[in-house]
């Protein structure tokens, strides 16, 4: 495997927030939090329903590529005050790169939850040893493009798919 099999997502804290290693178990509680269809309005797409959440997550929580060359590590996020799902952040490992990605839930956005929660995976990410991370994000996305610069990254000239890449 040309991922990093070693890796594997974690039970993380921050000071307000719990990281949970994804579980399919996760996808009915996450459907109703990402129900808004104004969650998509910079990514495309439409919200997920229970059913296909459940289908992403088997695949997502196997923790690989079905060929092998990819490492994925999925976080649901929750308040820790609350336990009430939050997010979701996300990063697949290929070789030496990391693709990071975040999503907060419309009603808890603002509040810097994806910025302490991509802060925390982050750090994971680099304490072992990984610190080439990408994300992709909206070039009119103001607040995403705030969480990549809290993690450390800098926008490149480089748009893919409409989107600007930041990279570390």
């Amino acid at each position: 495997m040309s991922g990093t099999p070693h890796l594997a997502a974690e039970p993380l804290r921050t000071a307000r927030l719990l990281l949970e290693p994804l579980r399919v178990d996760h996808a009915d509680e996450a459907a109703a939090a990402f129900a808004d269809p104004a969650l998509h309005s910079f990514t495309g797409g439409e919200p997920g329903t229970a059913d296909g959440l459940r289908l992403r997550y088997a695949r997502q929580a196997v923790g690989h590529s079905a060929d092998g060359t990819q490492t994925w590590l999925n976080w649901i996020v929750r308040r820790r005050d609350t336990a009430e799902l939050v997010g979701t952040v996300q990063a697949t490992v290929s070789g030496s790169t990391v693709e990071v990605a975040w999503v907060v839930a419309t009603g808890h956005q603002g509040r810097g939850y994806a910025r302490e929660a991509a802060s925390a995976m982050a750090g994971l990410l680099r304490s072992r040893g990984l610190h080439a991370l990408v994300a992709h994000v909206h070039p009119d996305h103001y607040a995403s493009a705030a969480v990549a610069r809290a993690i450390g990254l800098l926008p490149i000239d480089d748009m893919a798919h409409g989107e600007v890449r930041w990279s570390s």
